[in-house]
């Protein structure tokens, strides 16, 4: 993607990087709001404090509201494979869609198109590896559910943006070690709730694994497929990627 094929939409809600900390992590999200066009005025409202470098909207535009030299403050609250606050280390997406409170629908060829390529330039750019290409769910779980569960993170995966390994070449679980299913969701960067926080801070954390990783069954449940994902993953990121 060219940056004259990106439109220049200047938001307010910016400031300088951390000096030193590297530019490693892409966060993607959706808008969650009714329009595009309620999307880009939010995150351009100084009130607000809201932003992210890029939108792309459902037929595939792309703006740009925040140069990537620039922090944009879209992540929050959030943890990701021991670092926490991930605004100054990230680049931030934001794709239109509803959401789950406003009509969740499928996010159309043309969109998917315009995030890929996108994807792919800034990664051109900046030293992320694969396994830094996130949902905003993984890296807040306890408040978001962004991107969600019908975004194609296959597909991207198949164009060099993240990861997708092939889960059914690992045998299946008879049963589940909750502590090795503890072990592989925090090798793979999430942050996993103390035991003392209580099941159901931990099955808020499984699902947005599942959401992400195992779209198909978004339930919050340790069950063995759950957990045999878990465990790829794991392996796939202890090889660095």
């Amino acid at each position: 993607m060219k940056f004259g094929d990106v439109r220049e939409r200047a938001s307010p809600n910016q400031d300088a990087r951390p000096v030193g900390e590297p530019v490693d992590i892409l966060v993607l999200h959706y808008t969650g709001m009714q329009s595009g066009a309620d999307a880009i005025e939010r995150l351009c409202d100084p009130a607000a404090r809201v932003s992210s470098h890029y939108v792309v909207e459902e037929d595939g535009v792309v703006w740009r509201l925040v140069p990537e030299d620039k922090r944009a403050w879209h992540a929050g609250v959030s943890f990701w494979r021991g670092h926490e606050g991930l605004n100054g280390r990230s680049i931030g997406i934001e794709i239109v869609n509803p959401g789950h409170h406003w009509g969740y629908r499928p996010f159309p060829q043309a969109q998917m198109a315009a995030v890929r390529e996108l994807c792919s330039a800034i990664l051109a750019r900046h030293p992320i590896p694969p396994r830094n290409v996130v949902a905003h769910s993984d890296i807040a779980p306890d408040r978001k559910e962004d991107p969600g569960e019908l975004f194609d993170w296959p597909g991207l995966a198949r164009a060099g943006i993240g990861l997708w390994p092939d889960f059914g070449a690992a045998p299946a679980r008879a049963a589940v070690d909750e502590a090795v299913l503890r072990r592989d969701l925090s090798a793979i960067g999430y942050p996993v709730p103390p035991e003392s926080h209580g099941r159901q801070a931990f099955a808020t954390l499984l699902r947005a694994f599942q959401r992400r990783w195992r779209p198909a069954a978004v339930t919050g449940c340790a069950d063995a497929e759950t957990a045999r994902r878990a465990a790829v993953l794991a392996s796939t990121v202890a090889d660095g990627s």
